[in-house]
């Protein structure tokens, strides 16, 4: 499914305009995205921790990009698996919203805490229309998004960076360094000896 599905068709013609409650996305991968919603409520969302291989299973189905070892929790709000890839023991917690409209990689040990929301989406405020642009999110090994932490369209979080716990960022984060606030800004460096290979 992900090689057609995975950069979602905006529906360029639809009347009245999306603010006026027009479409954004083409009905048919609305179809697919719906079809992908009842599929995790009734074969993921309800499962108890240890059953992260088999919802890694089933995000694969739909496209995702998952080592076998990334860990996924069941109350995870993925909008659509093809635009998701997570390399070995990374993780998402509880509660965490994944908007990837566009694509969020989340590479080797990087952990994403719980109630985090990752968001590649936002919106032209000049053109009356409001159309929705999307931008990647890209976090690097070993780096820890904490909890209740907002992660913005097209930030680059760098290897080993940290953002502290209700921290919004939306530039790029350096690698080893610990930010927290809103905006995030660089509060000190994090040691390298908290890398695994």
């Amino acid at each position: 499914m992900r090689s057609r599905y995975s950069d979602p068709t905006f529906d360029n013609t639809a009347q009245p305009l999306p603010r006026m409650g027009g479409a954004t996305f083409a009905f048919r991968f609305r179809l697919v995205r719906l079809f992908w919603a009842a599929c995790w409520t009734l074969f993921a969302a309800w499962t108890p921790s240890f059953f992260s291989p088999w919802r890694g299973w089933l995000l694969r189905r739909f496209g995702a990009r998952i080592h076998s070892t990334a860990i996924v929790r069941s109350s995870v709000k993925i909008w659509w698996p093809g635009n998701l890839t997570m390399g070995r023991h990374s993780s998402m917690g509880p509660g965490v919203i994944c908007y990837n409209v566009a694509e969020i990689t989340i590479d080797d040990f990087a952990i994403v805490s719980q109630r985090s929301h990752l968001c590649t989406g936002t919106h032209d405020v000049n053109d009356p229309a409001f159309p929705l642009k999307s931008r990647p999110i890209s976090i690097g090994s070993n780096a820890w998004v904490a909890a209740e932490a907002f992660v913005g369209p097209g930030v680059t979080i760098g290897e080993g960076a940290v953002l502290g716990a209700r921290g919004v960022a939306f530039g790029k984060l350096e690698p080893w360094t610990i930010y927290a606030g809103n905006p995030a800004k660089p509060i000190k460096e994090r040691s390298r000896d908290a890398a695994i290979q």
